[in-house]
């Protein structure tokens, strides 16, 4: 038997700092978020040889685990190890899990890129073991056991919507409130004002990968500790989720390039590495050529920058980008699917 999945990586137009702890705890959390067609990928193949053989292409691991044990997650591909232990908990699940399989992960993009990587190969992982075992699945659940694989589990740094974004895909309007609760919206926009807004977005990766893990806690430690300027500008970033839904169910692609703006200049409060000289070389260079607004993707640091620009001058900004050479223009599509796994073999 084999079993195959796919999960897409995301975009985040706003609030995207705002579901992690402890600030969501306390105030709640609001994110404006797409899903595009890049993915994560799981291949699972039954083998009966009591091993389970990994083939992680994302985390640079090849090895062989004992099949039926819980696993220690200080070794290669640990997001394979998370999935496996928590499955292995249901007494549903233990005996088909104890046979063995070969498991094989890749991903479109590359790690600390901005674009949830981590979280949405948590997601894929577990939706395709999740049907390799013929448990029930619905977005909600896979989400949330997928949440605390990573953030419980694994006691990996991050927020919540990157794991609920790969489950649902499309474009969402996400509010994690203090008691815990997720509401996903999906957001049902007019192919023109779809159409208008992939032409005017544009992703530049800078070439450079980053840990977020660093970022974060800082993050969190300002929350934590009350640092007022750091939680103004959080709450700022939580309201632009809403005020940015607005723009973009209205089509108002320069409302919403303003907002971005504007977000950037909070998100660059909540620690100090959340920007550098290279990415504000990229943003000079973007924004001398006509680019409208842009933000770096995910938690900072580098990864990929966002820009919203008139589509008339979109490809001389992405010359421009192009041409500092350390870095690439990323071709995208929305995509509206969310995770979702077959039966390949």
């Amino acid at each position: 038997m084999i079993v195959r999945s796919k999960a897409p990586l995301r975009v985040g137009f706003a609030g995207g700092g705002s579901d992690v702890s402890p600030f969501c705890d306390i105030y709640g959390g609001a994110v404006l978020n797409a899903t595009i067609n890049l993915s994560a990928y799981c291949s699972v193949e039954e083998t009966g040889d009591g091993k389970i053989a990994v083939d992680s292409f994302d985390a640079g691991y090849h090895g062989e685990m004992p099949a039926g044990e819980i696993l220690p997650t200080d070794g290669g591909a640990p997001l394979v190890r998370g999935v496996v232990n928590r499955l292995l908990m249901r007494g549903d699940a233990a005996g088909k899990l104890s046979s063995g399989f070969r498991i094989t992960t890749w991903n479109d993009a590359p790690a600390g890129s901005g674009l949830g990587t981590s979280s949405t190969m948590v997601v894929c992982i577990l939706d395709c073991l999740r049907r390799f075992l013929s448990l029930e699945s619905d977005p909600y659940s896979l989400a949330r056991e997928a949440y605390v694989i990573e953030r419980e589990d694994l006691g990996l740094a991050g927020g919540r919507q990157d794991q609920y974004t790969a489950a649902f895909g499309g474009f969402n309007f996400m509010e994690f409130h203090p008691d815990g609760r997720a509401e996903v919206e999906g957001l049902r926009l007019e192919d023109a004002v779809r159409s208008e807004l992939e032409t005017s977005l544009l992703l530049y990766y800078t070439g450079q990968s980053r840990s977020s893990a660093a970022i974060i806690s800082e993050q969190q430690k300002n929350t934590s500790s009350g640092n007022v300027v750091a939680v103004e500008a959080m709450k700022r970033i939580r309201r632009s989720a809403f005020d940015m839904k607005e723009a973009l169910m209205k089509g108002d692609i320069k409302e919403l390039a303003r907002l971005m703006g504007d977000a950037w200049e909070d998100k660059k409060q909540m620690a100090s590495d959340v920007t550098n000289p290279m990415i504000q070389r990229a943003m000079d260079v973007a924004l001398e050529k006509g680019a409208l607004a842009g933000k770096v993707s995910g938690a900072g640091g580098g990864g990929v920058i966002m820009f919203l620009v008139d589509p008339t001058v979109r490809v001389e900004v992405a010359k421009a980008l192009d041409s500092l050479g350390s870095g690439r223009v990323m071709p995208f599509q929305f995509s509206p699917r969310g995770a979702h796994s077959w039966i390949a073999g």
